[in-house]
């Protein structure tokens, strides 16, 4: 069956030439202006190391009982960057990690069980009709978070995922625009770098970086695509495309999906902590926050308590954010309850856990005559928004995309169990896993104020309530689920495969803390803020109306870079912020 190119409102108009001429522009420019306002990649050892350890060892640090201008709960995509940019505008930052401080050079490992320590997983409950499995390829522990075993998809959203509830009656609205967020993708995908080749759909651009070398995976996606009439395009990935400071190139070891042993991947941990370092946050790992502490009328945020070692402390602080992400950020301001917020911090409309989304994540493999050997490449190599829309003829609301996925052996093995093969014929298709290409659709789930997070009466090893995820699919996402598998079905088969199968995952997780126009709608608005308690932030994926069809991380980082400029800026009254900051340029 023959598949054209889906057009529709943000599908992207553009001549060869000016694709042409901004992506000369972009990829010949000069990295300086990164370097003055981010020097991360610069402060990187330049003799085979990964990673400066005099960076931590002369790292300053502050007493609990100093009030910081601003403690930071997780340093993951908008941990680290919010830190990152608070340090280097002078305020006094303490950020908290609940996992360790990696070392690129002892905890990467070249080996696909070896890295589960990478993972969130402590204990948490999943309920509904469709539990969502944790612990694995939707959350993260340690400095860096889960962007340290992200599969380096950079992908922006669309200007139409700003506006779905007044655009197509679904969703919801953000309270900014994509407009509001152009200028802070444009410096985050510099800062990390992204490479890709000029992106068609949505918003028209160039990345800094060349796309990179395409693999067997990319080819016989590119091969099917072509046949079908269906365009496609190599990356985005933040994966650097040559020298980056003194960050190496990509060397294709195929580990992407793990700690990236050549500092090529982009995370937090390169990509923005030793800049925070150098300008003076500290960053204290081994940290589990319990607790929001307030002012005896609640009004504002005094500080956070935490475990370290055995030991609770209490940071004091002028500011505080919260980027634990969607199931740690929730169950935090839950287990702030107090006399002012007796159902949870920041909780007077039953906002806080709810719209919580996930997104559908089928993937599909085909089997070629040829070896493919699909792990030997970035995994998001070749990708595709064709679908990305609403399509007027069609059945569902919003769209997909596609990309090239590279699941390593173990992962390859639950593909293959997951089809009731066991024994001799599993150990067949493990025998012939060069043969096989793979490709994955992230689906739109829209958000459900049923799916959300609540406390369990489970506790942790803190004795503090666990998380209980409760999520449900509807109609819609099934639907989305089946046309995005069978689109991955046919472009495989065009490209010549002999066998394809499909399982069904979830991946990314986002909402939990939404942004609204007001506090009715929200429980932050669109500069990250709590309506609730003026000098409480929540800064990382949590605070997403809606999700689109692409990977989160770019959106957290983007979010996080514009809220810093302004809350440098001192943009709202009310902040307790230091009389001395600056706002930057």
């Amino acid at each position: 069956m023959t598949r054209r190119r889906q057009t529709g409102p943000d599908t992207g108009r553009h001549s060869r030439a000016k694709a042409g001429y901004e992506t000369l522009r972009e990829s010949t420019g000069s990295f300086r202006t990164v370097r003055e306002r981010n020097a991360s990649a610069w402060l990187l050892p330049n003799d085979g190391s990964r990673f400066d350890h005099t960076l931590i060892d002369e790292m300053r640090r502050y007493p609990d009982g100093d009030e910081v201008d601003l403690v930071i709960v997780g340093c993951g995509a908008g941990g680290a960057t919010l830190a990152q940019r608070m340090a280097h505008a002078g305020w006094s930052v303490v950020c908290l990690e609940a996992g360790p401080f990696w070392d690129p050079d002892t905890d990467w490992v070249s080996d696909e069980a070896g890295s589960h320590h990478l993972y969130w997983t402590e204990p948490r409950v999943i309920s509904g009709r469709d539990p969502v499995p944790l612990g694995s390829n939707n959350s993260g522990r340690g400095v860096g978070g889960s962007m340290v075993h992200f599969a380096g998809y950079t992908p922006r959203l669309h200007p139409s995922d700003f506006r779905t509830l007044s655009s197509e009656g679904i969703g919801a609205d953000w309270p900014l625009t994509y407009a509001d967020l152009r200028a802070s993708y444009e410096r985050i995908e510099h800062e990390l770098p992204v490479a890709g080749q000029y992106w068609p759909w949505g918003d028209p651009h160039p990345y800094p970086q060349a796309p990179h070398p395409v693999g067997g995976n990319g080819e016989i996606f590119l091969r099917g695509a072509a046949a079908l009439g269906i365009e496609a395009r190599v990356g985005p990935v933040a994966i650097s495309n040559g020298r980056f400071g003194n960050r190496p190139h990509c060397i294709y070891r195929g580990f992407c999906l793990q700690g990236c042993k050549v500092n090529a991947k982009a995370s937090p941990l390169i990509t923005h902590v030793p800049d925070a370092l150098a300008h003076g946050a500290e960053i204290r790992a081994d940290c589990m926050v319990s607790r929001i502490e307030t002012d005896p009328r609640g009004d504002l945020a005094t500080g956070v308590r935490y475990f370290h070692r055995g030991r609770e402390h209490l940071q004091r602080a002028r500011s505080v954010a919260v980027a634990g992400y969607s199931i740690e950020t929730p169950r935090l301001l839950l287990n702030s309850a107090n006399r002012r917020f007796p159902q949870g911090l920041c909780n007077d409309h039953d906002l806080v856990g709810r719209y919580l989304m996930v997104q559908g994540a089928p993937q599909t493999a085909g089997r070629f005559v040829e070896e493919i050997r699909m792990h030997k490449a970035p995994p998001p190599e070749v990708s595709s928004e064709a679908y990305y829309e609403s399509d007027p003829t069609k059945p569902y609301r919003r769209g997909f995309s596609i990309q090239t996925v590279s699941p390593l052996p173990i992962t390859w093995a639950e593909h293959v169990t997951a089809q009731g093969h066991w024994g001799e014929d599993l150990r067949a298709y493990m025998r012939d896993y060069v043969h096989w290409a793979t490709l994955g659709a992230l689906c739109e789930f829209l958000p459900a104020a049923d799916n959300r997070i609540t406390l369990a009466s489970e506790q942790d090893r803190y004795g503090l309530p666990v998380a209980d995820m409760s999520y449900s699919m509807v109609d819609n996402d099934r639907q989305l689920m089946k046309a995005a598998r069978s689109v991955m079905e046919d472009i495989l088969h065009a490209a010549g495969a002999t066998e394809v199968i499909t399982i069904e995952r979830f991946a990314h997780l986002v909402g939990g803390c939404r942004m609204g126009r007001d506090a009715e709608h929200g429980v932050v608005d669109a500069d990250l803020r709590s309506f609730a308690i003026p000098n409480l932030l929540v800064t990382d994926g949590s605070v997403f109306p809606t999700q689109g069809s692409a990977n989160p991380a770019l959106t957290i980082m983007a979010l996080v870079d514009r809220a810093a400029r302004r809350l440098i800026g001192g943009a709202r009254s009310g902040l307790r912020a230091p009389v001395r900051a600056e706002a930057t340029r």
